[in-house]
């Protein structure tokens, strides 16, 4: 990457990363910070809703047929077809998807999810996605809650942010030989010298993640971008493939939730159940969603088996095995986004990059304000800083000390009513 050496291409680089932070930043801090707290997704929703984690699971998992009509008999009114999503691990519920409830039928996306206790088939709550505080905060990370529009406008502001970090690391790419004047970290002048030394180290440390953050953030609002480009079509997440119906004659013996299951297994007998999804209409075909060992995407898995409704005969495939070159780059977008391709360590570092542009937007835009005189500079005292952290800590301490008995007693009850008081506002 060159130096930037002429003044008008660089103050053309400076107008860029100035004007979209003064103008997009705070969404970029929006988006980043709550595609954080959506790396933890399922993990912080059972923290707020601990009725749906199974503390001792004992015994197996009653049949699929037997957790459908379950969902059915505590939904009666909700015709036509239910997914069943397997749990993950022991301690989580079977969630039960309906797409299009009354309720929320002409909302963006606000499918009804029923929580079922895979051991009992027991029917543990019923809550519409975007009503809960973590549905909440993926729609804001997903769309801004402004639906269509707001989907296509994270996608814009996913490709704004791959254009201010190319900038910003443009404007601090070194010269020959001031590679060490570049890397200082000045943390004896003061604060503001500070924070933008930081602002520097973090955007270099954080610029590779943010672009690939940046770059499946677009993709995912616009996949057929990379589809025309790569000749996969239907590959966008969430995206099944063109219908598949059934051809057999109707009788009175339609195949059961588990035979169609079984005969799914049939081409891949050693892959793990993911997703069932049932019939919609007389031609509609069960959909089986399973992950081979080695599949990238662990939660929406590729393979994909439909099997006729009527006579249980497997009527179309598709094995991510199979997939050729521009396949498979599109089914990297959604896990690599998320992090779950790269494991543990790689979602904490996703956590961490989200929290980036939030800081960025904060540190530049004090020093913007400072350069034209609104925020005033001052030199950092650090023996008054750690006298200050000190104090603080041993205040922390007591309040902590003090907390603690009232927090056992009583935080489950607050817990709960914040949850209560927070799906009340969404509702209004």
């Amino acid at each position: 990457m060159p130096k930037l050496k002429r003044p008008a291409i660089r103050t053309l680089w400076l107008t860029v990363h100035l004007y979209l932070a003064l103008t997009v930043g705070f969404l970029f801090a929006t988006i980043g910070l709550t595609g954080s707290l959506s790396v933890y997704h399922d993990e912080l929703d059972g923290w707020l809703n601990p009725h749906l984690t199974i503390d001792q699971p004992q015994g197996s998992y009653q049949s699929l047929d037997k957790m459908l009509a379950a969902v059915k008999a505590a939904h009666p009114q909700r015709l036509g077809s239910w997914t069943l999503e397997l749990p993950q691990t022991p301690h989580d519920m079977l969630t039960a998807w309906y797409e299009k409830p009354q309720e929320s039928y002409f909302d963006y996306y606000a499918p009804l999810r029923v929580s079922v206790n895979p051991y009992t088939a027991e029917v543990v709550d019923s809550r519409f996605w975007g009503s809960t505080l973590m549905t909440w905060l993926l729609d804001m990370h997903t769309q801004l809650r402004l639906d269509g529009l707001g989907w296509q406008c994270v996608g814009i502001l996913g490709g704004l942010m791959m254009v201010s970090v190319i900038s910003g690391l443009l404007l601090w790419w070194p010269s020959v030989g001031g590679l060490r004047q570049a890397l200082q970290f000045r943390y004896r002048q003061t604060v503001l010298r500070l924070l933008m030394d930081a602002h520097r180290w973090l955007g270099l440390l954080g610029a590779a993640a943010l672009l690939v953050l940046a770059f499946t953030g677009m993709q995912l609002s616009f996949p057929q971008l990379l589809e025309t480009f790569t000749g996969a079509d239907d590959m966008g997440h969430g995206n099944t493939g063109k219908p598949v119906f059934s051809t057999a004659r109707p009788n009175n013996h339609p195949v059961a939730l588990e035979a169609a299951e079984f005969a799914a297994r049939g081409p891949f007998p050693r892959a793990t159940l993911r997703r069932v999804t049932t019939p919609l209409g007389e031609n509609g075909t069960y959909r089986i969603n399973l992950r081979q060992s080695g599949e990238i995407n662990h939660k929406h898995p590729f393979t994909m088996v439909w099997v006729d409704r009527w006579s249980g005969q497997i009527k179309a495939v598709r094995d991510p095995k199979q997939f050729g070159t521009g396949q498979q780059l599109m089914a990297w977008m959604w896990p690599l986004h998320t992090g779950e391709a790269l494991g543990a360590a790689g979602r904490f570092a996703w956590f961490l990059a989200g929290l980036c542009p939030a800081y960025f937007y904060i540190s530049g835009l004090l020093h913007w304000l400072h350069k034209r005189g609104w925020v005033r500079d001052r030199p950092i005292d650090w023996q008054q800083v750690r006298v200050r952290c000190w104090q603080g800590w041993q205040t922390l301490l007591r309040t902590w000390a003090w907390l603690l008995p009232r927090i056992e007693a009583g935080g489950q009850w607050l817990v709960l009513k914040i949850v209560q008081w927070w799906q009340a506002r969404i509702k209004r």
